[in-house]
C-alpha cells in the first residue's frame, strides 16, 4: 500500500491542478497506466503510476491544485478499498502500538469538515459532490495571512461539471456570471457562452505569461545557483553523411533517418562513457542517474519551451530513436506528454541548427549538470589529412556544472560525441 504523489516535472514547477481523473475507487491499475491528467503552466500532462494495484481512494477530488508531493489517492491490494486511512493503517499495522505503551483514552470534540490548507495555501477539500455546487468557505479568522485573503476574494466559484464543461470548450470561467448559490456559475451558465480558441484551450494548450514566468524562475536559478563552464569543438561529418545517405536509399520515406538521431544516439552514449554529466544535483551533492533519460527542447508554436526525455535513449536503435523524436515533438506541440518525460530528464539536448545557428551555448536546467548544444550542419572548409576539403560539419558545444566535474572531463565528452559520429555504423 502506498500513497500516489504529485509528481514533480521540472524545477520550474512547485503545484499543478488535477485536472481529470482516469479512474476510480476499485479500478485495479498496471504499472506505466496513465491514471490522471494535472495542468501546469507548460499545458496539460498525462500522470502515470509506477507499481501495480487497486486505486483503494482518491484524496484530491478534480480541479484541486495541488503542491509536488501532495498525496492525491491510495494505492492498495483493494482490501481498503472504502475505508478510511486509519481503518487501513491499523488493519496493516495491528500489533504496531503494544498495549502498555498505549496512551490513555482521552475523549476527542468532535471533528468538523474543514477544509485543510495546502503548503501553497490552496484549500483541499476532504469531500465534493459532483452534483452541487461548490461551497463558500467559511467566513475567514479575524486575522488571516494576506496570501489567504488574496486566494479566497480572486476564486472563481463554480460546480465541479461546471468547471469539467468550461475546460472543454475552452471557456474562461472568470468573465462567467453565476446563477447558483451564492452566485456560483453552474451548468446552465454555459450555454451561450461560445468556445475560446483551440490555441488557448486549457489541457491543449498553454498559458504563455505563465510559461515565460516558470521558465524565467528556472533559469535564474540555473544562473544564479550553477557555476557553469562552456566548451566546443567542430565534428566532421562526412563519414555520417555517406552512411545516412545508404541506409535511407533502402528505406520508404517514414523509416529514413535524420541526423538528429544520429547527434542523440552519440550524446546519450557519451553520458553512458561520463556519468559525471548525466544526473542530479541536490542537497546532498551530484548523484549520477541509473539510466539515460535525454531530453530534448521542443519550441512551442506561439512561443515556449518544453524539454521532455526520451527515457533510457542509450538502449534504443537508430531507427526506435528516430520515432521516438518525432511522436515526443508531435505530443509536446498538441498534446499528450507524460509526467514521466518532462520530469525524469538526466541531461539535455538543445538543437537550434534549423535555426540558422551555427553554435548553441545552452543554460543548464535544474537539478541536471548538463546541456549539449548542437548547431547548423553546414558545408565548410576542412583539415583533412594534408589538405583542405569542403565537408559537412557541425558545431558540438557543452555547458556543465563545474560543481560536478571540471573542463577536462568536459572535453573528453565532446571528444567522445566527435569520435562516434565518425563511426555511424556503431550507433
Amino acid at each position: 500500500m502506498s500513497d500516489f504523489i504529485m509528481p514533480s516535472m521540472g524545477a520550474d514547477m512547485d503545484s499543478a491542478t488535477l485536472v481529470e481523473w482516469k479512474v476510480k475507487p476499485g479500478d485495479r491499475v498496471k504499472k506505466g497506466q496513465v491514471i490522471a491528467a494535472v495542468e501546469t503552466s507548460k499545458g496539460a500532462l498525462d500522470v502515470e503510476v509506477f507499481e501495480d494495484g487497486v486505486v483503494e481512494e482518491i484524496y484530491v477530488p478534480e480541479d484541486t491544485e495541488a503542491d509536488v508531493g501532495t498525496p492525491l489517492a491510495r494505492i492498495g491490494d483493494g482490501k481498503g478499498v472504502g475505508k478510511q486511512p486509519s481503518e487501513v493503517a491499523e488493519k496493516a499495522e495491528p500489533t504496531a502500538t503494544p498495549e502498555a505503551e498505549k496512551p490513555p483514552t482521552v475523549e476527542q470534540p468532535p471533528v468538523t469538515e474543514t477544509p485543510a490548507p495546502t503548503a501553497s495555501g490552496t484549500a483541499i477539500k476532504s469531500e465534493t459532490r459532483h452534483d452541487q455546487p461548490e461551497p463558500k468557505p467559511p467566513s475567514p479568522p479575524p486575522s488571516p495571512p494576506a496570501a489567504e485573503k488574496t486566494d479566497l476574494r480572486s476564486r472563481v466559484w463554480a460546480s465541479p461539471a461546471a468547471r469539467r464543461r468550461a475546460r472543454k470548450a475552452g471557456i474562461p470561467l472568470s468573465g462567467l456570471h453565476g446563477t447558483g448559490p451564492d452566485n456560483a456559475i453552474v451548468l446552465r451558465d454555459l450555454q451561450d457562452t461560445p468556445p475560446t480558441t483551440t490555441e488557448t484551450r486549457p489541457g491543449t494548450g498553454f498559458d504563455r505569461p505563465q510559461m515565460r514566468a516558470a521558465i524565467a524562475a528556472a533559469m535564474s536559478r540555473a544562473k544564479r545557483e550553477i557555476p557553469h563552464y562552456y566548451l566546443a569543438t567542430t565534428a566532421d561529418l562526412h563519414a555520417a553523411e555517406q552512411w545516412l545517405a545508404d541506409y535511407n536509399q533502402h528505406q520508404p520515406p517514414e523509416n529514413r533517418l535524420l541526423l538528429s538521431a544520429l547527434f542523440m544516439k552519440a550524446t546519450a552514449l557519451a553520458l553512458a562513457r561520463y556519468p559525471e554529466l548525466n544526473g542530479h544535483y541536490g542537497e546532498d551533492g551530484f548523484v549520477a542517474a541509473g539510466q539515460i533519460n535525454l531530453g530534448m527542447a521542443v519550441h512551442l508554436r506561439g512561443g515556449g519551451l518544453v524539454a521532455p526525455a526520451i527515457l533510457d535513449a542509450d538502449t534504443l536503435t537508430l531507427p526506435e530513436l528516430m520515432h521516438r523524436l518525432r511522436d515526443l515533438v508531435r505530443r509536446a506541440r498538441g498534446g499528450g506528454l507524460r509526467a514521466s518525460e518532462m520530469g525524469g530528464g538526466t541531461a539535455t539536448v538543445t538543437a537550434l541548427g534549423d535555426r540558422g545557428v551555427d553554435t548553441v551555448y545552452g543554460v543548464i536546467y535544474p537539478p541536471q549538470v548538463a546541456m549539449i548544444g548542437i548547431g547548423r550542419a553546414r558545408r565548410r572548409p576542412l583539415a583533412v589529412n594534408d589538405g583542405v576539403a569542403v565537408r559537412l560539419a557541425v558545431d558540438l558545444s557543452l555547458a556543465a556544472d563545474h560543481r560536478v566535474c571540471d573542463g577536462h572531463l568536459g572535453a573528453l565528452f565532446l571528444n567522445e560525441m566527435d569520435q562516434l559520429l565518425q563511426q555511424p555504423e556503431a550507433l
